[in-house]
């Protein structure tokens, strides 16, 4: 879990990197993810009955959504990244931990909890304060209203997820759907405002494909060990890792009540993961 954390970190800076080098079309990076994604399934996965059966990825109703909803947010977390920073995009989106668990009681009927709710409450104030709601002359601005989407979407996801391997899916199964259905998604338009790219643009965006490729992959593999409790926290490292690797490499600053929005952020997304022993 540790690794898949330090993975999808790499993969937000090497984005953010990415963007001072050349400024390459969100669209195309979306496609060149669920490329290398793909490629990471054929090598890492076999196909048979009880791992990668691509015939459920037009078969199986609730797979597809996953797939389509999936696709659509990891374009949308890197067009927020794009524009708001990694930081920001990150913070913003990792509201998805306890968005997936109130959505979690509403279609899985888990118990609500108040530790929960508290939780909820205290993310919401600290997504105030990051995206300036409260500031003085500051406001919402139209890709904070899609980096909330997204979070929305992963929150869906991870639901949606359960519920699938819950029926019997293989974890292949499960994220190659995002990859096939996000890369219909994203292909077309991706072709339509192509241009070309320096080498060193490519290899930026393959690197941080096969990042978030193998982040996905090594995630998925370590919830099979470790309590959703326990690898949530893990994963919490990522958006403070971003933040610090933001400020080290890409000199971005955050204000006081930045600081004070994204620490809430963090402990309220950590306070639904809590168990108690």
């Amino acid at each position: 879990m540790l690794l898949s954390a330090a993975c999808f970190t790499a993969n937000a800076l090497i984005i953010r990197a990415l963007g001072a080098v050349q400024a390459v079309d969100v669209w195309l990076l979306a496609c060149v993810r669920f490329i290398i994604g793909l490629g990471l399934i054929m090598a890492v996965f076999r196909l048979g009955p009880e791992a990668f059966q691509p015939r459920n990825l037009y078969r199986h109703k609730r797979l597809i959504w996953r797939g389509i909803v999936g696709g659509l947010g990891v374009y949308s977390y890197y067009l927020t990244v794009v524009h708001l920073g990694a930081g920001r995009a990150t913070f913003i989106n990792n509201t998805y931990v306890v968005m997936g668990a109130l959505f979690a009681v509403v279609m899985l009927g888990e118990r609500f909890r108040p530790i929960l709710a508290f939780g909820g409450l205290t993310a919401l104030a600290g997504l105030a304060l990051i995206t300036n709601v409260v500031g003085t002359g500051a406001g919402v601005s139209l890709y904070d209203l899609i980096a909330i989407g997204s979070a929305m979407a992963s929150a869906y996801v991870v639901v949606t997820i359960r519920q699938l391997h819950a029926e019997g899916e293989h974890t292949s199964t499960i994220f190659a759907a995002q990859c096939a259905y996000g890369l219909l998604i994203c292909s077309g338009p991706a072709l339509a405002s192509w241009a070309p790219h320096s080498p060193l643009a490519w290899g930026l965006m393959v690197i941080g494909a096969l990042c978030a490729g193998s982040g996905q992959i090594l995630m998925t593999r370590a919830f099979r060990d470790l309590p959703v409790g326990e690898g949530s926290l893990l994963q919490m490292l990522v958006p403070l890792g971003i933040a610090i690797g933001g400020a080290v490499f890409f000199h971005e600053h955050f204000s006081a009540h930045e600081l004070v929005g994204a620490a809430l952020i963090l402990g309220g997304s950590a306070l639904p993961a809590l168990r108690k022993t």
